[in-house]
């Protein structure tokens, strides 16, 4: 083979080593695509500002949903990179060996998702669910909280007629009294309360041994390529939680906080000073603790996947979840 290239191949290859950068430099640039949900927490308000796609310098696109069930296919897809997640359909995937990691604590859920009971539905007590119609978003932490509800309550889930609705749809039928009771979130919950009383929170539920948070998670793939990216992520959620943290009575219903969280989750600004205040968002440490994704975080999910078991929704049970974990990218978050 002739040692000498001509000046024609060598355009060539030139022309083919450019476009392969531009191909590179174009992935490097195509949007990372994060799905979240209408829970409402801080790093609302960073996601508003836009702070997230400064700090990881690349295009953000910002994907909703409604409930968990969508999250998971969107993930099993790979149409998203990132995602907001609650515990119950978290532990479902993680159950189904779904290629995905916990890197974040968003919210330890308190009153901010509740059971609602419609006025004149003739709803008072636990005892009055029975032959009611209850609707919940299925594979959600509400679907979880509900059925660990009547658990508790000694109540046959098969003699009340539970119903699959998203939030807005369950918004409608509330208004049209299609329904008599809704165990959900915000911006549905804000709207069943106007007509409606607690009939339990989250914060209860949890109490009685059936705790629920939210996460977010990153597919496998994804925080192998973009370590830096997530960390940046972190950072940025984190600081949301610490500003809030620090004082959390500058967040009132009339604060340009609260009126961006409303804007992006439909949230009654009225109602969002309780809802913040009935969760817990951790800090760095709390995240890195025992309690969290030290380990805490991993037996909650084999904990949940347990009643799921029970309860028919899971067909099996791993021996141990702290593969589906990851707490490296909250220690790179940190300052050095």
């Amino acid at each position: 083979m002739s040692m000498f290239i001509s000046r024609r191949s060598l355009l060539a290859l030139s022309l083919a080593s450019l476009s392969l950068v531009a191909l590179a430099a174009h992935a490097a640039e195509a949007p990372i695509v994060i799905g979240y949900q209408t829970g409402v927490d801080p790093s609302k308000v960073a996601q508003a500002d836009g702070l997230y796609e400064k700090a990881i310098g690349r295009p953000l696109q910002w994907r909703k949903f409604e409930s968990g069930a969508e999250v998971l296919a969107a993930l099993a897809s790979g149409d998203v990179h990132i995602a907001d997640l609650g515990s119950s359909p978290l532990s479902a995937a993680a159950t189904r060996q779904l290629p995905i990691q916990t890197f974040l604590i968003v919210a330890e859920i308190g009153n901010s998702e509740a059971l609602v009971a419609r006025k004149g539905s003739g709803i008072k007590t636990p005892q009055d669910l029975i032959g009611k119609k209850v609707a919940v978003p299925y594979v959600s932490t509400t679907h979880y909280s509900l059925l660990a509800a009547l658990k508790h309550w000694k109540l046959d889930p098969a003699k009340l007629s539970i119903v699959n609705l998203r939030p807005s749809e369950i918004s409608a039928a509330w208004q049209r009294g299609d329904i008599d009771a809704a165990y959900v979130w915000d911006p549905a919950l804000s709207q069943a309360l106007k007509t409606g009383s607690v009939l339990v929170n989250s914060e209860q539920v949890g109490q009685w041994g059936a705790p629920t948070f939210e996460a977010w998670v990153a597919r496998k793939d994804f925080a192998a390529a973009q370590p830096q990216a997530l960390a940046a992520f972190a950072k940025v959620t984190l600081q949301a939680f610490a500003d809030y943290r620090a004082k959390p009575a500058a967040w009132s219903a009339g604060s340009p906080q609260v009126a961006k969280i409303a804007r992006l989750t439909g949230a009654d600004p009225a109602q969002i000073p309780g809802l913040l205040a009935g969760s817990r968002f951790p800090l760095a440490q709390e995240q890195l603790s025992p309690r969290l994704l030290g380990g805490g975080t991993a037996k909650a999910l084999r904990d949940t996947a347990l009643f799921l078991k029970e309860q028919k929704k899971v067909e099996a049970v791993l021996p141990d979840y702290q593969a589906y974990v990851e707490p490296r990218f909250v220690r790179l978050a940190q300052p050095r």
